[in-house]
């Protein structure tokens, strides 16, 4: 079963390895491994079993009977009866039923879609934040390099006497700062490797292959917004709800019509000593006729009800989830030009910051002064690279999130 759900998914996904960035590769491997959407899958297949069981007839009945005390007729004495009895639902109710049970699993395949391309969504939001750790660590090693630089100078300068011992101290104290915030990030990579992984359904140990830089896409106004409320398989699962439930009412209906049954007794005669007859002894065979009276109407009025209820309720639910959309959409729209802004912000800082920074530079250099300054800027331009990478990492999981919305297609 295995092999044949790989088979379907690799066909939804549609992309070839060739073709395949590294998220898509990822996207990929937890579609096949996963073990939540293999069960989602699973649950599929179980729910199609439940066709057949609703749309075939009942098992005929078969009966015998032996006569202690033979009842004696005119051509002889009864000793055992067989009896054969077919029972057929009206007309049409077999049908409903299937039409009711099927659309409810096509609507769990659409549950499928749906928890593929959410386990896509969590498989995205578990990447970048890898990247963000990435990123981090080298902007921290980075300023590491950067401050023993410093320390260098400073150390040269308070030698020559052209600076206080005091700037020494200064990047001794912001050293032991950035060799420890490095170190926690270290550490914080395994978790997070960890939470990959386990998606994947893969070695918690396993190597994540991490893009060097993240693309910043230039998105139109209302992207992919005409296919919100008219691609998401959550909607398209509420509509086939809708339909299974008007399928139910209609079988309901019909479960509440005579059943008819159509049998047949043979029955074995025994000779009679008596007299000769012409049929002395001969077996009777009799064709019979039944049918049920649903007199009793509570239990289909109630079955009738209730998928006039439920469908109610897939009709609401459905309004409920499209006005989630629409909400959801909006707001995930605003975060995602709230990361755009914040990206021209941050690097319009970061090179004021720079600029800053190489004058503050140059003159500790000619006076030896200033030098908690420098420091100081060295920090600003610090946390405006890794405000950059946070909002780049933003951007990219609540463009995640807005594909996950809009059920983009793989």
């Amino acid at each position: 079963m295995k092999f044949i759900i790989n088979i379907i998914i690799l066909m939804i996904l549609g992309v070839t390895a060739g073709q395949a960035q590294t998220l898509d590769d990822y996207f990929r491997t937890a579609a096949e491994n996963n073990p939540g959407l293999q069960a989602r899958y699973a649950e599929f297949e179980a729910s199609m079993q439940k066709v057949p069981q609703v749309s075939t007839l009942p098992d005929p009945t078969f009966s015998f009977g032996y006569f202690i005390s033979p009842v004696e007729t005119r051509v002889g004495p009864q000793r055992a009866k067989f009896s054969l009895t077919q029972m057929f639902p009206w007309f049409g109710t077999l049908k409903a039923q299937g039409d009711a049970v099927a659309l409810m699993a096509e609507a769990k395949y659409q549950s499928f879609l749906d928890a593929r391309n959410q386990l896509f969504y969590q498989v995205a939001a578990a990447y970048y934040p890898l990247y963000e750790l990435s990123r981090w660590k080298q902007i921290e090693q980075k300023n590491i390099d950067i401050l023993q630089s410093y320390k260098t100078i400073s150390n040269s300068k308070f030698k020559n006497g052209s600076a206080p011992m005091v700037d020494v101290l200064r990047v001794d104290i912001m050293l032991k700062e950035a060799t420890t915030s490095l170190s926690i990030l270290n550490e914080k990579e395994k978790p997070l490797r960890t939470t990959f992984n386990k998606l994947l359904n893969r070695d918690e140990n396993e190597t994540v292959l991490i893009n060097d830089s993240l693309v910043i896409e230039s998105l139109p106004d209302n992207f992919r917004k005409d296919s919100l409320l008219t691609a998401n398989p959550m909607l398209d699962a509420l509509d086939l709800k809708i339909k299974a439930s008007e399928a139910s009412e209609i079988a309901a209906q019909k479960q509440g019509l005579p059943k008819v049954g159509v049998g047949l007794d043979y029955v074995l005669v025994g000779e009679r000593t008596d007299m000769d007859l012409a049929e002395n002894g001969k077996n009777v065979f009799m064709p019979m006729v039944s049918l049920s009276i649903p007199i009793f109407r509570k239990k289909y009025d109630a079955a009738e009800k209730e998928a006039q209820l439920m469908r109610d309720s897939y009709v609401l639910q459905k309004r409920e989830l499209e006005n989630s959309l629409l909400s959801n959409y909006e707001m995930v729209w605003f975060q995602i030009q709230q990361q755009k802004q914040l990206l021209s912000l941050y690097e319009q800082q970061i090179q004021t910051s720079q600029q800053s920074l190489n004058l503050l530079f140059s003159s500790y250099g000619n006076s030896g002064k200033e030098f908690e300054e420098v420091l100081r800027m060295q920090q600003q331009l610090l946390k405006y690279e890794k405000m950059k990478a946070t909002a780049e990492v933003q951007y990219q999981v609540a463009l995640a999130r807005l594909n996950y919305i809009t059920a983009k297609k793989y």
